[in-house]
């Protein structure tokens, strides 16, 4: 292999052209000679996912259980149910997608057209006109449950038919740096409230996390093991950047509190709409959740809940998150080729991740979830502080994800991992988007008028409106209950509105392509444009993105050989986006 090139046997992929040669001598993962040696980096990576992973769910279900109502127990399952269907949509995706190691889990993009919806099924009367039934008896037929499940089949209806129809290849082609870098930099700040009600639970414990992450990944990023050990030379400290201070913190919370020094609280107490809401409900301590029976073992099926309920202003609020998880999963493709230094994904690739995405969506809502999966982003931020990423270890991941799924026991174990930890790993991970973003500026005429103003534009109106519209819940009313779970979904959710302002300002505002950056020599060596770059390069994209085994038999039939299935297809003369 050529110097400053990027390692990738089509499973593994290695960024290392950008680090100094002292910094990576060898792959980080799956490269070793020992298999030993292979299985206990596996291991380590795939405990780092997960927590990583726990660290979004632990949120998002935390901001969605105020409005469900949920009791002692019901949150260990709703989280244990969420693992699982995760764990399959990521299994799904490493097998039929983008062929990048993404993870898959519930987001806020998804998450927001959620509170919407449930916002309207608990204001909404169970019936029009004369009720001759008591509140009491009316108030018990609402069931949000089932038609977040509605919503969560209707997401992956939609971003099934983006990808396999090809219409996010289309709308792909015309996405230059003055799209993807407003989109990542919102990204990033788009869980900057969240993280910081998380890190509330304790600062000094948030600040302790964040520091040695920071040391850990920056200082001593090139630290290797002795060689008198007789052990493979790695940077161990930044393959253990994310999972060791976690570890370390974590048992020093527990020392802590086992003494009376240290009192942690749940989610549920740090969110204030508790507080001035339901307040008849006891809001538990985190040290409460083992007062009441876990079972060992308890498969994740919507036999409780029922089947999902297909309703119209469910559809709309799903129409919303599919549309916003699609952008932020285009994004978190871009990121993840980004920091593995490997080309970005082709249109057929991005439209077999977006397929595969909205299959696991489509049977997680079938089998009881109540939220849409889409790309995670802080699992795809990880790759930057590890600099590797490795698509069979994500598939480990995802098989780990299913083993905690089916038993609620060890996922309450996940559960007691302070807040504070949980907030500063995403306080740490989530800058990656950010950086990453700012750095597709420097590819396009940043002094130009045009860039300005469509920038500023893009990022403070997605900004503003939706902290506006969250304030004034009732000023959309049309008398039509779907429409107005549509618009305050679409006006609400920050990094679908970045990402339509951006691609229009920049596809009709006037400019040339220098000062669009789309002619750049750095854009033209990594594929963003349409100049040919070389067989060899092109060779390199059908390396690593070429459809996974099952699909390429497929299509060799005839009837896949047409149109839609085309679109998931990388074509001879190389679809580059």
């Amino acid at each position: 292999m050529d110097d400053g090139s990027s390692l990738t046997d089509g499973r593994r992929y290695h960024h290392v052209s950008n680090l100094p040669p002292e910094t990576f001598l060898r792959g980080q993962e799956g490269l070793l000679a020992n298999p030993a040696s292979i299985y206990d980096q596996s291991t380590e990576a795939q405990l780092r996912q997960v927590f990583v992973q726990c660290s979004l769910l632990i949120l998002v279900l935390g901001v969605l259980q105020q409005h469900l109502l949920l009791q002692d127990g019901e949150r260990e399952r709703l989280l244990c149910s969420m693992l699982f269907y995760s764990g399959l949509s990521t299994l799904i995706q490493s097998c039929l997608g983008t062929c990048l190691p993404l993870v898959q889990a519930p987001s806020l993009e998804i998450l927001i057209p959620a509170i919407v919806l449930t916002a309207q099924i608990v204001t909404e009367p169970a019936c029009r006109g004369h009720c001759e039934e008591s509140e009491e008896d009316i108030l018990p037929r609402a069931n949000p449950v089932r038609e977040l499940q509605g919503m969560t089949v209707m997401v992956g209806m939609v971003q099934l038919v983006l990808g396999v129809t090809g219409l996010s290849g289309v709308v792909l082609r015309h996405c230059g740096p003055l799209v993807i870098a407003p989109l990542l930099c919102l990204l990033g700040f788009s869980i900057y409230r969240e993280a910081a009600l998380l890190c509330s639970d304790h600062w000094a414990i948030a600040a302790l996390t964040v520091i040695l992450l920071v040391f850990l990944s920056q200082h001593l990023r090139s630290y290797m093991l002795p060689a008198c050990l007789s052990m493979p030379q790695l940077p161990v400290c930044r393959m253990l950047s994310v999972l060791l201070p976690l570890m370390s913190v974590w048992a020093l919370c527990e020392v802590l509190e086992s003494f009376g020094v240290l009192r942690l609280r749940s989610v549920s107490e740090l969110l204030p709409a508790l507080k001035t809401s339901n307040t008849s409900l006891p809001v538990p301590l985190r040290s409460d959740l083992t007062s009441f029976t876990v079972p060992w073992l308890s498969l994740p099926l919507a036999a409780e809940a029922g089947l999902p309920l297909l309703s119209v202003r469910g559809m709309a609020a799903g129409v919303v998150a599919a549309l916003s998880s699609s952008v932020s999963s285009v994004g978190m493709y871009v990121l993840t080729a980004r920091l593995l230094g490997v080309p970005p994904p082709p249109a057929a690739a991005c439209n077999r991740g977006l397929g595969a995405q909205g299959l696991g969506s489509v049977v997680a809502g079938l089998m009881g979830a109540p939220l849409g999966l889409s790309s995670s982003v802080p699992n795809t931020c990880t790759l930057g502080l590890s600099q590797s990423g490795s698509r069979w270890t994500v598939q480990l991941t995802a098989i780990l994800g299913l083993a905690l799924g089916v038993s609620p026991r060890l996922t309450q174990v996940i559960t007691s991992v302070p807040l504070a930890i949980y907030g500063a790993v995403l306080s740490v991970t989530y800058t990656i988007a950010v950086a990453t973003g700012v750095r597709y500026f420097q590819f396009t005429h940043i002094d130009s008028g045009r860039n300005i103003f469509n920038i500023g534009l893009a990022v403070f109106m997605s900004l503003v409106l939706p902290h506006w519209f969250r304030m004034q819940t009732l000023f959309i009313d049309t008398g039509m209950v779907s429409v107005d779970v549509l618009l305050h979904s679409l006006l609400t959710s920050p990094v679908l509105l970045v990402g339509i302002l951006a691609f229009l300002l920049d596809n009709t505002v006037s400019g040339s392509s220098s000062e669009r950056g789309l002619d750049s020599a750095e854009m033209e060596k990594t594929g963003w444009t349409s100049v040919d770059s070389g067989p060899g390069y092109h060779r390199e994209v059908v390396l690593i993105y070429e459809s996974p085994y099952l699909l390429r038999r497929l299509w060799h039939l005839p009837w896949f050989r047409t149109t839609p299935f085309s679109a998931c297809r990388i074509t001879d003369d190389g679809d580059i986006l």
